[in-house]
């Protein structure tokens, strides 16, 4: 039984250190990682914009010239075949 009382303040200890640790994590994904990952987030943002853009320009080119897109990837499949043989 008196290991019992012994142990019980090092538990009272430990979910202290718990406490502390969460708040800390807390904080820290409050001001360092929540602001990161939105920084992350306009940034896709805006690449994918930019692929939109260059895919809308392509898709353009294409209608314009399908027999020139046609014969360009079979081009490109040709060499990227002989590379990969």
């Amino acid at each position: 039984m008196s290991e019992a009382k012994m142990a019980h303040p090092r538990d009272e200890e430990a979910h202290a250190q718990i406490a502390r640790l969460r708040a800390q994590v807390e904080t820290l994904m409050k001001d360092r990682v929540g602001p990161a990952l939105a920084g992350a987030a306009d940034r896709a943002e805006h690449a994918m914009g930019a692929v939109r853009g260059q895919a809308e320009v392509v898709s353009g080119q294409i209608k314009e010239q399908p027999l020139l897109a046609v014969l360009a990837a079979a081009a490109i499949g040709f060499v990227l075949g002989r590379i990969t043989r």
